[in-house]
């Protein structure tokens, strides 16, 4: 929103972010998600497209134990749970149960124990010809604060910096190992 300097009023801008990724199969994910947010009336399909707009740091990676417990909340355990981002495993969770999981990336071993559970691991481009307007699906996305997001910005140690150093609090202070 701005406000126009001749006429004095507020002229309505199209903010939309443009892709400049390299990645083709994201590319056609978007064209594929443009396509279905524009001809159905899902809010679903507005909401991916505009998560798969986002940068790839703010496509929160997500981990399979976070999953379990929201799959265990839900009335319907049968539902396909949807993260616009990364699964990750967590080996903290001893067992993994019968889950389906549509996802843009799957590490290894997070992708083992789903299948190794009996459960289905999705592409978008599936979850799209399975379910056009995602009735049946739970979104979801990772938290937001992360420790690696710390450490973003300037170089730690430049004045005006607020970027956390990649070295631990006592080696800083000389008390590291030696």
């Amino acid at each position: 929103m701005g406000v126009d300097a001749y006429k004095k009023t507020r002229v309505q801008r199209n903010v939309q972010r443009k892709v400049t990724s390299t990645n083709l199969y994201l590319k056609l994910l978007i064209k594929l998600y443009k396509f279905l947010a524009r001809r159905t009336d899902s809010n679903f399909n507005a909401t991916v497209l505009r998560r798969l707009q986002q940068t790839r740091t703010a496509r929160y990676p997500i981990s399979v134990s976070r999953l379990v417990k929201q799959i265990n909340t839900a009335k319907d355990k049968t539902r396909t749970l949807v993260v616009v981002g990364t699964v990750t495993d967590d080996v903290r969770l001893l067992t993994v149960p019968k889950i389906n999981v549509c996802a843009l990336r799957f590490t290894e071993t997070a992708r083992k124990r789903i299948l190794a559970a009996g459960g289905k691991v999705l592409t978008f481009d599936q979850l799209a010809q399975q379910n056009p307007t995602g009735t049946g699906t739970i979104l979801l996305r990772g938290p937001r604060v992360r420790e690696e997001l710390k450490h973003f910005g300037r170089a730690a140690g430049l004045p005006g910096s607020h970027a956390k150093p990649y070295v631990s609090h006592t080696a800083r202070r000389g008390k590291g190992a030696r």
